[in-house]
């Protein structure tokens, strides 16, 4: 039960941003959400901005914070046969979600566009990138081991060679995907 809603709060971190854009671009501020709270009326619309994206960052480091209750892994010294920096390879998904963000024109159509990539991405359990890792001092790696498994790891070290990896401790987000602290 914790790892599905550690997964669900993982995919919310992810496709959050799409419901981001759609508000800064609709120009929607929090006045329209709490309209009987006055002092938001003299806030500037940048305000209402950064207090949207608060959200997902805060949810992001309570989702590496909550990582250390997911079931535990280790990666032994000569297991990873090859490793290549995954950190660019998601960049045209989130070109893609900023593009539906910007196209979409209804609050009815938003829910309905975001519910859908809500379930795909956590059905398929492969695409829990979050840029906002990166503002925490994570990267992103695509693994194989020599037992044959492709595992993307999501890790604040730097690694560069297959044998650099020994990792005592990981956290299993699901088979195929690992969270090192």
């Amino acid at each position: 039960m914790v790892n599905i809603a550690y997964r669900v709060l993982l995919t919310f971190n992810a496709t959050s941003l799409l419901l981001i854009i759609f508000s800064v671009h609709k120009k929607v501020t929090l006045d329209n959400f709490f309209p009987s709270c006055n002092w938001l009326l003299m806030l500037p619309d940048f305000a209402s901005y950064l207090a949207y994206l608060a959200v997902p960052i805060s949810l992001t480091w309570v989702s590496i914070y909550l990582s250390v209750f997911l079931g535990r892994d280790e990666f032994k010294k000569g297991e990873v046969k090859s490793i290549e920096h995954a950190n660019n390879s998601f960049l045209p998904s989130y070109l893609g979600y900023f593009f539906v963000a910007l196209s979409v024109s209804s609050w009815e159509t938003l829910w309905f566009v975001y519910s859908v990539i809500f379930v795909f991405t956590f059905l398929s359990q492969a695409l829990y990138f979050n840029p906002l890792f990166l503002l925490f001092g994570y990267e992103f790696y695509n693994m194989n081991t020599e037992s044959g498994a492709e595992i993307f790891l999501i890790s604040s070290s730097r690694y560069k060679n297959p044998s650099d990896v020994e990792i005592s401790r990981s956290y299993r987000i699901n088979d195929y995907i690992f969270m090192e602290r």
